[in-house]
């Protein structure tokens, strides 16, 4: 038999060297004692090129709501423009005016409504003569009497009419006479002849 030998030990090995640490490295940082170090040059002017540009954002966008809050003071303005035009005008459309008209002849006398009524100018084989605006009557003493509405003219009965105007008023304006007849409404001539008389 062979003679055993004991097994042999694994040949030894130094003992371990704790790390070093390196060289401009650091583990721990007391903040009561260390001090930041200055910005390179590129760090700085990436700073400020990043602050100029939040400058010209917060601009741009204070430039925005100025023009926002101005268009929007403008439509409001509009709006209320618009509403207070609207209310003018129906409240114009919606109130009748009245004109007062006193019948004349062609040399602006006045003379008594009948002349520039139509059914007394029928009946007395009169008509009107739209070239001219007037109410054309015979007379008893021969010839013919021409007549038409002064708008808004005064005096009286004999006496030359004075202001007024000789066309008739358009629109919600209604016109009578002295004597209360209603000569217009809406615009529209006596019978419905459109400027009838008021040529």
């Amino acid at each position: 038999m062979s003679e055993e030998h004991p097994p042999t030990p694994p040949p030894a090995q130094p003992p371990e060297e704790p790390e070093q640490p390196k060289t401009g490295s650091m583990r721990f940082q007391d903040a009561e004692s260390t001090r930041p170090r200055k910005p390179t040059v590129a760090e700085a002017r990436a700073r400020r090129e990043r602050e100029a540009e939040l400058e010209r954002q917060k601009a741009a966008r204070a430039e925005a709501e100025q023009k926002a809050a101005t268009r929007r003071k403008v439509l409001i303005g509009s709006g209320v423009t618009v509403g207070l035009v609207g209310v003018v005008a129906t409240w114009y459309l919606a109130t009748p005016s009245q004109v007062e008209a006193v019948c004349t002849d062609e040399s602006g006398t006045i003379v008594q409504d009948n002349y520039c009524d139509e059914s007394y100018i029928t009946s007395q084989h009169g008509y009107y003569n739209p070239t001219t605006g007037l109410w054309v009557v015979p007379l008893v003493t021969g010839g013919f009497g021409q007549y038409r509405y002064n708008y808004g003219g005064t005096g009286s009965v004999g006496s030359h009419v004075l202001g007024g105007s000789y066309t008739a008023p358009s629109g919600n304006t209604t016109v009578k006479t002295k004597s209360g007849a209603t000569v217009q409404r809406g615009g529209f001539g006596i019978s419905g002849e459109s400027g009838s008389g008021g040529s």
